[in-house]
């Protein structure tokens, strides 16, 4: 199978195509029952692989591990894969996507920060001088075969954002990201600045960009949306608190009859799905 191309016809349809961020085998194999496209986020996978912020302590090999894990589970869901800057050096890079490739990612989202990094929704970013970017992202382009290659831009200045957008789309990348964009009015922008090529919108719970329904990212041009973070914050909040009324209940566990609550049941039925997908016996994600 060529994901690649798969991702990239989801990503030519009318409507902004979603992508879910995961953050380990667990959430991806909830996500899978509503979504057919993944967003291997790194913001989730420093949280729950090391228990750190997404400030550039992801070791690629481990990222790729996590990604080959993904695919033997989920051997027909889209796995858009967050490489950060590539891993600072343009080599690195290029071997990362090739193995990424050989896994069976779709796709890889490359960013043009320099070190230390930041999530692109957070204060204090730094960028490469562009030239020196367009560099590192020509040897990836020219690196992988079938994959998708997202160019983001993390400029906060405005013209920056624009100048940078606009030297991305005349790449051979196939999609441009322009991350922590701020308002509506921006996003139009930027869809003006990169002509045809395809844009992506990046909504995280509590980043700076606004909050917008799928048919109001399709009416604006946006042609993929990866959300980030949706499974990582749920899962805080749904962990804190079954703990609290753990403690408040004297750690009587919740009776599993009830509608809502997951016993070992459900969840043993929920993981015998990522064998069955892999045997070929597989029900259709909805979307």
């Amino acid at each position: 199978m060529l994901y690649g191309n798969a991702l990239r016809k989801a990503i030519s349809s009318s409507r902004t195509t979603p992508l879910i961020g995961i953050y380990d085998m667990y959430s991806a194999s909830i996500a899978a029952q509503h979504y057919n496209g993944f967003f291997v986020s790194g913001f989730g996978f420093a949280a729950s692989h090391y228990g750190l912020p997404d400030i550039g302590f992801i070791a690629w090999p481990d990222m790729l591990a996590f990604v080959e894990r993904l695919r033997l589970a989920f051997p027909e869901h889209h796995l858009l894969v967050d490489i950060d800057d590539g891993y600072v050096d343009p080599e690195v890079a290029c071997h990362v996507v090739q193995r990424l490739e050989r896994t069976g990612a779709s796709g890889v989202i490359l960013e043009d920060q320099r070190r230390p990094r930041r999530c692109g929704h957070a204060d204090g970013k730094l960028t490469l001088p562009l030239e020196e970017y367009l560099d590192k992202l020509q040897l990836v382009l020219s690196s992988r075969k079938d994959m998708v290659v997202v160019a983001r831009t993390d400029a906060t200045e405005e013209p920056e954002i624009l100048r940078r957008a606009a030297a991305l789309a005349e790449t051979d990348a196939d999609v441009v990201l322009v991350d922590g964009v701020r308002s509506v009015e921006w996003i139009r922008k930027v869809r003006k600045v990169i002509g045809d090529k395809p844009l992506l919108f990046n909504q995280i719970a509590g980043g700076k960009s606004p909050r917008l329904s799928l048919s109001e990212l399709s009416e604006l041009g946006v042609d993929v949306a990866i959300y980030s973070t949706p499974c990582l914050f749920a899962a805080h909040g749904a962990i804190d608190g079954a703990l609290s009324d753990l403690k408040t209940a004297d750690g009587r566990l919740p009776d599993t009859r009830e509608a809502a609550a997951i016993g070992v049941k459900g969840a043993t039925e929920l993981l015998e799905k990522n064998i069955s997908r892999h045997h070929g016996h597989r029900q259709p994600a909805r979307v």
